[in-house]
């Protein structure tokens, strides 16, 4: 039978003591693990419609996922794109559009994923000129637009709605005024912001037509990232991207504050009205969470929807029906159901 263990001596238990603090000291002296430095550019100026983004950063998201992110803020003079392709940015907010014809360029640009299940592209029209519906727009003599919108969205109207035609193109210059003081036009916006403008400066609510409630399927605001970073380091974009999703929950569910603090130190010329309508407006259109992203969580992008908008490109002629359209994307790393337990 074995007795109870002998007393320590008093020289033994000093010598535990010692071994007992000298360990404390060395784990506390011991650095922490180095966050993964990652840089994401967006593409515009700092606004609600990155929300997520900078929440993730303020509210430690990003850190939780052991990573150091910094957000290079877009804008006019920005190329943060291009900044992409060379290697200096390690994701950007790019759009299916864009990634195609990098695929048809030879450039090796995926989208991961796709924080908007629906492009806020909006056309407005005055409130009392009898359109209703957004084929009542074909009404409309003037269409103020963008050469980005005019070659590519009005090709797909054309197509797939009666009576729009190139003579009601004008130019849009970011100036709400000739659209207001026309009551026979119409005029391009984002659902998110547009409105508003016109609202504050005209005093009455212009009627809002979502492209992509009538058939105009791209995702937006999308993870874009290389070839070369999904095959080196697919850990790291599987934790950004995770980490995003969570902070674009909490964005939009939860305590906001220090994130929108951040968007106005980047864009002083940020308002909190401006940001209040954006958040209102992609919860009411369902711009984040809407599709696939109900049931698998937000940033999901699945080939069906990218092939559709792939073919709705085609079928206009912007995009060559034999070009490889699954080299712009994976869902590898999304769909999963990260976050949602955050949604109110």
């Amino acid at each position: 039978m074995i007795g109870p263990a002998p007393e320590a001596t008093g020289e033994q238990q000093m010598k535990r003591l010692f071994l007992t603090v000298a360990a404390l000291a060395a784990a506390l002296s011991t650095p922490a693990m180095a966050l993964d430095k990652v840089s994401y550019g967006t593409n515009w100026l700092a606004q609600a419609e990155h929300g997520g983004f900078y929440q993730a950063v303020a509210d430690g998201t990003y850190k939780k996922y052991g990573l150091d992110v910094t957000i290079v803020q877009g804008g006019p003079n920005a190329a943060n794109q291009a900044l992409l392709m060379a290697g200096k940015v390690d994701f950007y907010m790019g759009s299916p559009l864009q990634e195609l014809d990098a695929v048809k360029q030879g450039i090796p640009l995926v989208d991961v994923a796709a924080i908007f299940q629906k492009d806020p592209q909006v056309l407005m029209a005055h409130p009392d000129q009898g359109i209703d519906r957004f084929a009542d727009l074909a009404k409309a003599k003037t269409i103020f637009m963008g050469k980005d919108g005019f070659v590519t969205y009005f090709e797909w109207m054309k197509k797939n709605f009666k009576g729009f035609s190139d003579a009601q193109y004008k130019p849009y210059t970011f100036n709400p005024a000739p659209f207001i003081a026309d009551k026979t036009s119409a005029q391009q916006g984002y659902v998110t912001s547009e409105p508003f403008a016109v609202e504050k400066a005209a005093g009455w609510t212009p009627k809002v037509f979502l492209l992509a409630d009538n058939g105009y399927s791209p995702y937006a605001t999308m993870i874009t990232t290389t070839e070369s970073m999904i095959d080196k380091k697919p850990d790291v974009v599987q934790r950004f991207v995770n980490a995003s999703i969570e902070g674009w929950y909490h964005y939009l569910y939860g305590d906001n504050k220090a994130a929108n603090a951040l968007i106005k130190k980047d864009n002083p010329e940020m308002t909190d009205a401006q940001i209040a309508y954006s958040i209102d407006k992609m919860k009411e259109y369902g711009i984040v969470v809407s599709g696939e992203a109900k049931d698998k969580g937000i940033g999901c992008m699945t080939e069906s929807h990218y092939q559709k908008f792939f073919k709705e490109m085609v079928s206009i002629g912007i995009v060559d029906a034999k070009l490889d359209y699954k080299k712009a994307f994976t869902p590898q790393f999304v769909c999963k159901g990260v976050g949602m337990t955050a949604a109110k």
